[in-house]
Parts: C-alpha cells; sequence; structure tokens
C-alpha cells in the first residue's frame, strides 16, 4: 500500500502540482484543470475508457509524445504537457 504521507511533485503544462503515489498522469492532468489534448477541431478531449483502448487521453510525458496518461503512473519531477 502506498505511503499515504508521501507525495510526488510533478508539472502540467508548466504548472506545478503535488500528487499522492499511484495517481495516473490522467488524474493528475484532470486535477490541474487541463485538457488531455485538443481535438483537429481545437475542442478540448480527456479520457474517456480509462484502460488505454480510446487514446482520448494522449500526453506528452517527459518528452515523449502520444503517451496514454490513464496508463502511466506520475513519478516526482514528471513534466507532462497537454498541448
Amino acid at each position: 500500500m502506498p505511503d499515504p504521507v508521501r507525495s510526488l511533485a510533478l508539472r502540467v503544462n508548466g504548472v506545478p502540482l503535488t500528487v499522492a503515489p499511484g495517481t495516473t498522469v490522467a488524474a493528475a492532468i484532470m486535477m490541474a484543470g487541463a485538457p488531455a489534448r485538443r481535438s483537429v477541431s481545437g475542442e478540448p478531449r480527456g479520457p474517456l475508457c480509462g484502460m488505454g483502448i480510446c487514446f482520448e487521453c494522449r500526453a506528452t510525458v517527459d518528452g515523449t509524445p502520444h503517451q496514454r496518461s490513464c496508463q502511466i503512473l506520475c513519478a516526482e519531477g514528471m513534466d507532462v504537457r497537454t498541448s
């Protein structure tokens, strides 16, 4: 079971955020109030299935684009970009 006292610091679109261990990147993006990505017409998109099938939650994680954020756990110092 994760240590409930410890927290992880990361950045979502350059904004600092602190989350509990075991938090997915998709949840961190939602906590930061950012859409996971924008559609081709500019509409905000976000997690739909939550299990890596729909690809609606894609984000750039530590410089690697098109990562399924619902399948990645947050790590200390992680840099997440949704735009």
